[in-house]
């Protein structure tokens, strides 16, 4: 046990600063129906960093990181200018293009390296258990900062969120709301896939929200459904990937996917007692 806390406290420690955030944020994106726009926003990161990588810098290096959240930011603005009053075409199918392009993108960029499919791999699944004091600092203040800004401008987010018809209505800046929010949740996944990987980040993003859904209503008790849903899969996966040498972030993710498994099933046998009660 003293081995296993030894090994996987800074992992954990960072899969709980992922949690923190990613739940709160897959509230809004469950909310928008804009389920893939973290896989896209992490597939254009992965991009940016790839470029820099073909320009000859490293993958850890400065230059590789701004390259990245330059990109992203190019997929923020996209984002905010695709949400219209009127849509002819659903938000969701242009998220859906840009993932697809980007990842095109990535491999005809990376066909060029002889790298290419390791860099590959291991933006899918990253490497959480190499993640340092320095790294998981430097992330804890950045989401910190953006749960700030995020706090600050609750009630835009919220109702562009949850009621983006009443915020055209109203006369809001969806567009410039849209904007900042895509940027900051931009800025987060950019830096969780650096230490986490694509699959991880998306699914600490949709899975506890997903299971809080089916358990609660109202938003802090879906907030704490979710971090609860995050803690209990990261602690199963990263013992199961400890003791049975399996990779961690492939771990906790089929964990969380196991436990929404089980909430579902609880949630269907609820409902089935519920109706029978009635006859």
């Amino acid at each position: 046990m003293h081995e296993f806390l030894h090994v996987m406290m800074l992992p954990f420690l960072a899969c709980l600063v992922l949690v923190a955030s990613h739940a709160y944020l897959g509230f809004h994106v469950i909310e928008r129906q804009v389920i893939f726009v973290d896989l896209a926003l992490a597939q254009i990161a992965v991009l940016g960093a790839s470029v820099a990588m073909i320009a000859g810098h490293d993958l850890n290096s400065p230059q590789a990181y701004w390259t990245s959240l330059a990109f992203t930011m190019g997929g923020a603005v996209i984002f905010s200018l695709t949400r219209l009053k009127e849509e002819r075409v659903p938000q969701e199918a242009m998220i859906g293009i840009t993932y697809v392009v980007s990842a095109a993108l990535l491999i005809l960029l990376l066909s060029r390296s002889g790298e290419g499919d390791e860099h590959i791999k291991q933006a899918l699944v990253g490497n959480i258990l190499l993640v340092g004091k320095p790294e998981l600092m430097r992330i804890t203040i950045i989401y910190a900062i953006l749960g700030l800004i995020h706090f600050l401008c609750r009630k835009p987010f919220f109702m562009i969120s949850r009621e983006p018809k009443a915020a055209f209505a109203q006369g809001v800046n969806v567009r410039w709301w849209d904007f900042l929010f895509y940027l900051t949740f931009g800025v987060v996944v950019t830096n969780s896939v650096r230490i986490a990987g694509v699959l991880l980040v998306f699914s600490y993003l949709v899975v506890p929200s997903v299971c809080a859904m089916f358990m609660v209503n109202g938003l802090k008790s879906r907030l704490l459904v979710g971090w609860a849903i995050g803690l209990c899969a990261s602690v199963l996966g990263m013992a199961f990937s400890y003791y049975l040498d399996f990779p961690t972030g492939a771990s906790v993710v089929c964990m969380l996917g196991l436990l929404l498994i089980v909430v579902a099933i609880i949630k269907r046998l609820n409902g089935l007692a519920y109706r029978t009660s009635r006859f």
